[in-house]
């Protein structure tokens, strides 16, 4: 059976199977194959009630996908941009924010080998690195100073 002949739900499920999406995205993405926006809600809210689609395992799929490569406050930036609920959103982000410095400095130590920079100008450019995958300023002043733990 192709993709192109597939019902809404059949359509919806087979995303679900790739990874987990959000209500927001999947419903996106059912949207040019859907001949009214109650037909989505309606097999949304029937994959919800049945469990196949989660916000929890969304939220946890993010975080696995991204902590390690990206800071809090991109991956804040990435959840709510997928219209979770705020409650969501603060759980995943204080769940982030005890092991931001640690992630920040893993990221650190890929990209440049962990060398203390040479001059302000590498300081600066190491430090916007950091600051661009959403890592708070603080923790990028540690990372780039090269101190270990306070």
């Amino acid at each position: 059976m192709g993709f192109a002949k597939l019902s809404l739900k059949g359509r919806a499920l087979k995303y679900l199977a790739q990874r987990e999406h959000s209500r927001v995205e999947l419903a996106r993405k059912l949207a040019p194959h859907a001949d009214d926006a109650d037909d989505i809600d309606a097999v949304l809210d029937a994959l919800q009630a049945a469990g196949w689609l989660s916000e929890e395992r969304f939220v946890e799929s993010v975080l696995h996908r991204k902590a390690a490569r990206l800071g809090t406050a991109r991956i804040r930036q990435e959840l709510q941009g997928h219209g979770l609920a705020p409650e969501a959103v603060a759980g995943a982000v204080e769940q982030l924010r005890g092991s931001e410095l640690e992630r920040a400095r893993a990221v650190w130590t890929r990209r440049f080998g962990g060398d203390a920079p040479a001059d302000a100008t590498e300081r600066a450019r190491q430090m916007r690195f950091l600051a661009a995958r959403g890592f708070a300023t603080e923790v990028i002043r540690r990372v780039v100073r090269g101190g270990e733990d306070d």
